[in-house]
């Protein structure tokens, strides 16, 4: 299969936040921004696989400033590794103040993704190329979440875990 690069499968979704999506107080729910960001992981993977995909983690999400009402909400997603079924999908969520057009980043998210044929069962995706240095250095970390996830679950034996070995090394 030929490499492709995260632009290539990429997905930015942007949306307003509304009324019923929020808490009493103003603010986006959380777990409506989770299934936002699973839509866009989603369609990001199954760009990628040219398959249908399924959610297998959400690895890692950090809420780093509320999201009020009324806010112009930008997902970016991309592929920062793929391995041989499996996706990592990386998130970037930004908001955008509707007076100054002003955008920061509010939140980020790491999903994992399987890609699958008709009956469930997981299929080969394309490798990625990355590019840009942000790239790159996804790409790196993916494989050590990956071998850390890999330990933790007693699926890899520690001490083959070769990327995490060279971080303390």
């Amino acid at each position: 299969m030929k490499p492709k690069t995260p632009s290539e499968s990429r997905s930015i979704a942007t949306d307003m936040v509304l009324p019923g999506e929020t808490n009493p107080i103003g603010q986006m729910f959380g777990g409506e921004l989770l299934a936002r960001m699973d839509r866009a992981a989603g369609i990001t993977a199954s760009r990628h696989s040219r398959s249908h995909v399924t959610t297998v983690s959400v690895n890692n999400v950090a809420f780093s400033k509320p999201i009020p009402l009324g806010s112009i909400v930008t997902i970016e997603a991309s592929v920062s590794r793929a391995f041989t079924s499996s996706m990592e999908i990386f998130m970037d969520v930004w908001v955008e103040d509707r007076q100054s057009g002003s955008k920061s980043k509010v939140n980020e998210a790491i999903y994992t993704f399987v890609a699958i044929d008709d009956n469930g069962r997981p299929i080969k995706v394309p490798p990625i190329k990355p590019e840009t240095e942000l790239e790159i250095e996804r790409y790196n970390a993916a494989l050590r979440r990956k071998q850390l996830a890999l330990v933790v679950a007693g699926k890899m034996d520690p001490h083959e875990a070769t990327e995490l070995k060279a971080l303390f090394e």
